[in-house]
């Protein structure tokens, strides 16, 4: 059975450079180079949480948040 964990993130879209900052145990500030239009964004901080966590984009989904800075997401691992 998978692990879940929820991950609660600040997304900085349009960013100069792409990094992720943990700020505590489940919660991040993750800066992506994509413009916040069409998800592009939110995938590209999905992509930044599977570096991460080192798990395939498809175990992370954005729950809450879709059109927000503040995003929850989930991780199945």
């Amino acid at each position: 059975m998978d692990k879940i964990i929820f991950i609660k993130a600040k997304i900085f879209p349009d960013s100069k450079k792409q990094e992720i900052i943990k700020k505590d145990e489940n919660s991040f500030e993750i800066r992506v180079k994509e413009k916040p239009k069409q998800g592009k964004a939110n995938q590209g901080a999905i992509i930044i949480l599977s570096r991460y966590f080192n798990v395939s984009p498809e175990k992370i989904r954005l729950i809450k948040g879709f059109h927000r800075a503040s995003k929850t997401f989930v991780l199945y691992k």
